[in-house]
Parts: structure tokens; sequence; C-alpha cells
């Protein structure tokens, strides 16, 4: 699966999951770039975190919760994609789907607005995938593709 189908079902997982998943939380951070160190199935529980995430260089740091926690999911989106826009409002309805974001004009649903967030910006860095892809590596390499 290519990095752009990956990102896409990430967001499809989001907004069918009814709950926050430390799985689901790990393979966010995974598909973002960060290395993702998992705890063996035998050691996580419910109130331990899944693993850490490398950064920096040096450290391990825990594994935050985004999607569970909107400040989580707000920063990692800053973290990534500093100068996007984003939105983010509560539906009041009967329906299970309460929240919907917008990320950089991509849209995403789920039943906690951190679920919403993700969703809608794992489908901006998807669409944002092939335009990365398409982009020349180097000053030199565009010279040649133009002539």
């Amino acid at each position: 699966m290519d990095d752009r189908n990956h990102l896409l079902t990430l967001a499809a997982r989001c907004e069918t999951s009814s709950k926050p998943d430390r799985e689901l939380d790990a393979d966010i951070y995974e598909a973002l770039g960060f290395t993702v160190r998992r705890k063996p199935t035998r050691l996580a529980t419910r109130r331990t975190p899944a693993g850490g995430i490398y950064q920096h260089g040096s450290f391990w740091k825990t594994l935050g919760a985004v999607s569970a926690d909107i400040d989580v999911a707000v920063s990692l989106l800053r973290q990534k994609a500093p100068g996007w826009s984003w939105s983010l409002q509560c539906l009041a309805s009967e329906e299970a789907t309460a929240f919907q974001a917008l990320v950089a004009d991509c849209s995403g649903q789920g039943v906690m607005g951190s679920l919403a967030l993700c969703a809608a910006m794992l489908r901006a860095m998807a669409r944002r995938e092939p335009a990365a892809a398409a982009e020349p590596a180097s000053p030199a390499a565009a010279r040649l593709t133009e002539t």
C-alpha cells in the first residue's frame, strides 16, 4: 500500500472508530513520519501507552493520545503542517457522528473532536503526498527536467 492510500485508510479508521484507540495513535504517528517503538502486546494495558516516539534524535517520548485528546491532535497538526488552517464544529444531533473537522479544505468526521480532526488531517496529508513526490529533489534536477 502506498503512503497516500495508507493515510486515507487511517482517516477512515478514525471516522469509524467509536472510541480512542492506542494502536490507532501509534499508526497515526508512524504515518506522519515518526519512529514509533511499540510495546509488546502483553505489556500494553488500557492504562499504559502502546509505546513511544523517537524525537530529536536522542530520546523517547510517550506516545500522545492523539485519538483521545484534542490538544494532542492540534499540537501534532501544528508541528507537521504549521501553516494550515483548521476548524472543528460540534453537530448537535441524534447521530453517532457528532463532530466535523476541516483541515486545509479536507473534511473529516468522528464521534470525538480529536478523531474528526485526525481524519481531516490525514486526508489533507494524503492530498499533499503526490505533490511532494512530483517536486524535483534539487534545483539541478529541475533544470534537467526543463531542458
